[in-house]
């Protein structure tokens, strides 16, 4: 008795085991799509005075294979030309500069967030006057400008150029790219820093993104949660403010590290997106329809036009005469009531306009006339 007591037992704790593995396996399964919905705090928002600046320039590119500026029609290319060799002593004041190896560019580069002296960026490089191709250029030393007036890169180097353009005797001409548009890799050196001292900072403030209270408010309890303290708080739906809990071991780029990494689930407004030039069609989930009956048919007209020719009886005095007949088809496809159920999912409303059969553009015009019904709980936002 005590025997089969005890294997009984046994085979109790094996299966139990068993079922333990399989729950288990079925948890970790549910993870990855549980975790799916989540983003990082740090894809959601940006930190408030952490942003690029744009800088810009004016230079020329030289080297050009005859492909440059007409110094007749880009008088700048000219006036260019003249001070920069005047710069280098020489005087071509007055004197007739047939060269078209040489346009005047405008330089465009973005100066990162904490970029230090003597680092490199890359630059583009524009056409700005009626040279054909920049191909196998080089751009001469350009200073580059922020808003504030102030030289904060300069660049030099040998352009890349994606794009190009073969002429043939005839004028007929091939091309890919816009031959007048080049990039100069790591071709600016920052001579001037922005000095942004965030480490000593008390607070900071978050940006969101996609503004929206219920994203801003599960930011902040991700982060009060993490540090034990109530450290964020929301001051708007696109803003949310975090000060550096009171004894707090590190600085403020150490705890932005630290909450950065946590995972939200972002909230987000139902919006459809349409866009009638192309007939996309996007929607979110969010998305919620009434119980509405929808009808969709199409009308087709057709008309032909047969030609004739009317002959007189033979020995009479009548005249021949030509026409057209006309023929008018009317058409109609048969547009059968669809009910489409209220409250379901996306998937569900997708496959109740499908069922009518539509296109693109004929859905376009069935949400809108949803909206018009005030059967569509969402926002059409047209492009």
């Amino acid at each position: 008795m005590k025997n089969k007591t005890k294997k009984w037992a046994q085979t109790t704790h094996k299966i139990i085991s068993q079922f333990a593995i399989l729950a288990l396996a079925l948890c970790a399964s549910f993870v990855p799509s549980m975790a799916s919905a989540q983003s990082r705090i740090k894809d959601l928002i940006q930190v408030e005075g952490v942003r690029e600046n744009q800088l810009i320039g004016y230079g020329i590119v030289v080297g050009l294979q005859g492909t440059g500026d007409g110094l007749r029609n880009s008088p700048f290319t000219r006036q260019t030309i003249e001070a920069m060799l005047e710069r280098m002593g020489v005087n071509t004041r007055d004197q007739a500069l047939q060269t078209k190896n040489i346009a005047g560019v405008m330089v465009t580069a973005t100066l990162p967030p904490f970029s230090t002296q003597g680092s490199t960026i890359d630059v583009t490089v524009s056409a700005l006057g009626d040279a054909k191709s920049l191909s196998g250029g080089t751009l001469v030393v350009t200073p580059l400008m922020g808003a504030d007036g102030q030289v904060y890169a300069v660049a030099q180097g040998q352009l890349t150029v994606g794009g190009f353009v073969a002429t043939g005797g005839s004028g007929s001409n091939v091309g890919r790219g816009v031959p007048t548009n080049g990039r100069v890799a790591n071709g600016a050196t920052i001579e001037r820093e922005l000095r942004f001292d965030l480490a000593n900072m008390t607070e900071v403030r978050f940006a969101l993104r996609n503004p929206d209270f219920t994203t801003a408010r599960r930011i902040a309890g991700a982060i009060n949660q993490n540090l034990g303290v109530a450290a964020a708080s929301v001051d708007n739906p696109s803003t949310v403010i975090l000060s550096k809990p009171i004894g707090y071991p590190g600085d403020m780029v150490n705890l932005i590290t630290r909450i950065e990494r946590l995972n939200v689930t972002p909230d987000t407004i139902a919006k459809i997106v349409v866009d009638e030039s192309s007939g996309i069609v996007v929607m979110g989930e969010n998305v919620r329809v009434s119980t509405v009956a929808v009808a969709q048919g199409n009308l087709t007209i057709s008309v032909q036009e047969d030609p004739f020719v009317s002959q007189p009886a033979p020995f009479s005095r009548g005249e021949t005469v030509s026409g057209t007949r006309s023929a008018v088809s009317v058409e109609e496809d048969e547009g059968d009531l669809t009910v489409v159920r209220g409250g379901v999912p996306l998937r569900e409303l997708v496959a109740g306009l499908n069922a009518l059969g539509v296109n693109p553009r004929d859905l376009i015009q069935i949400l809108q006339a949803l909206k018009t019904a005030g059967a569509l709980q969402a926002d059409i936002e047209v492009m």
